[in-house]
């Protein structure tokens, strides 16, 4: 399984990707799309044109992304609903499902406590994927979110085994 997560922002996108064999995490790579064009529809494609290019290089199997949350500034919730839109209907576009994960979610699955602060979630995300140094904060969070995706993942699955073998005994 390789997964891909993504920190979509309307100036700086994240992503990670990690692959999972034998139920461990290993890193594969990480990174930021860095929006340098100008005018909303530009500025939209090269978020779409970065994610493509990273879909097609990695080539994953699944992948997360962060759901909005609340902003006391609309016109930033806006732009960041715009950027979030965009990698996901190319996730879509890409044949990719896409598993949504609330900040807390993540925090709580990466650090153990869903208020950390984001200098915890990259020393986390470095130690759990043994990397030599912190991974920059766009990154470290599409990291986490792939990580998050993993443990949430595998619970899903523990679960339906356990309904699964529960209705065979019923039977």
């Amino acid at each position: 399984m390789v997964i891909l997560g993504i920190d979509p922002g309307s100036r700086i996108t994240g992503f990670g990707i990690i692959k999972i064999h034998d139920n461990k995490l290993y890193y594969v790579a990480s990174g930021c799309i860095r929006i340098t064009e100008t005018g909303t529809a530009r500025r939209l494609k090269q978020i779409a044109d970065g994610i493509t290019e990273v879909v097609s290089t990695y080539a994953p199997t699944e992948s997360a992304i962060e759901q909005i949350f609340m902003f006391q500034n609309p016109g930033a919730a806006l732009k960041l609903g715009q950027a979030r839109g965009v990698a996901m209907c190319t996730l879509a576009i890409n044949n990719l499902e896409v598993s949504e994960y609330s900040a807390k979610q993540i925090k709580l699955a990466v650090v153990g406590t869903g208020g950390a602060a984001k200098s915890q979630v990259q020393h986390m995300v470095q130690s759990i994927l043994g990397l030599s140094k912190k991974p920059p904060e766009d990154a470290a969070d599409a990291l986490a979110i792939a990580i998050c995706h993993y443990h949430s993942s595998k619970s899903l699955a523990r679960i339906a085994g356990v309904s699964r073998v529960s209705q065979k005994r019923i039977r």
